[in-house]
């Protein structure tokens, strides 16, 4: 298998990022359990980044939750799989014995239901046990494709509330609760719920225009994700100068 995909579009957030120094100690006692390999952590503060004004005052902007796995395209052509890819990686589904299986797996999961067209490119992501964490306590793997989520997982009440550092900071640390696992939780008679990772911003109208049309946001982007480790110095506002590069991200 020879065919190399397009590369995934890489997306920035909607705030402005800057890092801030964390406390040694809390670092090395629990820096691990939230993915940092420095003492210190990138966050959003309240400053809209340059060229995302779109996200907070267009209309036709609408935010979809953004599924935590990995990254996988595939193609097909008269219902065969021709190409595979995680990321930039290649992945040849017939190697079955040294090979990621369980990529396999939610591909021909998702193939039974229905989610894999007979032909074309189709992005999506990969959740399931083998993936950060499990954390829609999956017991297989399942490849979710990025255009059903645009409708499946789209937050309806996005329109309903202001758009804004401090209401998003907010509706992120106590009510972004995953959509994807509250489907299937109703299908499987669980009762709690699980946090997203984030949103997924959208602006077709955007898109047809030429125009930049996604962005992201994650609850790791704020201060409070990071329980138990002081953040030094942190200001929402942010610092007044700053580097280009550390803008987007």
């Amino acid at each position: 298998m020879s065919i190399t995909l397009t590369d995934f579009p890489k997306l920035h957030c909607p705030f402005i990022r800057q890092t801030f120094k964390v406390n040694k100690d809390d670092f090395k006692r629990i820096g691990n359990k939230f993915g940092l390999r420095e003492p210190e952590a990138y966050l959003a503060v309240d400053r809209i980044n340059p060229g995302y004004e779109w996200v907070f005052d267009d209309p036709d902007t609408f935010a979809v939750e953004k599924l935590n796995g990995t990254n996988v395209k595939l193609m097909t052509e008269n219902g065969r799989l021709v190409a595979l890819q995680n990321r930039k990686n290649i992945i040849d589904p017939l190697q079955i014995l040294h090979g990621k299986t369980f990529i396999i797996e939610g591909i021909f999961m998702s193939i039974a239901k229905g989610y894999v067209h007979e032909n074309g490119e189709q992005a999506g992501e990969l959740i399931g046990p083998k993936l950060q964490g499990n954390p829609y306590k999956m017991e297989t793997h399942e490849w979710y494709p990025f255009e059903k989520s645009l409708s499946a997982l789209r937050y309806k009440s996005f329109d309903s509330h202001p758009r804004g550092f401090d209401n998003w900071d907010s509706w992120f640390k106590d009510h972004l609760f995953s959509l994807y696992f509250q489907k299937r939780a109703s299908k499987i008679g669980l009762t709690d719920k699980v946090f997203a990772e984030g949103i997924i911003l959208y602006n077709m109208r955007r898109k047809s225009e030429g125009k930049s049309w996604m962005a992201k946001l994650r609850r790791d982007m704020f201060p409070w994700f990071y329980e138990g480790i002081q953040i030094l110095d942190y200001d929402k506002k942010g610092r007044d100068e700053i580097e280009e590069q550390e803008h987007f991200e």
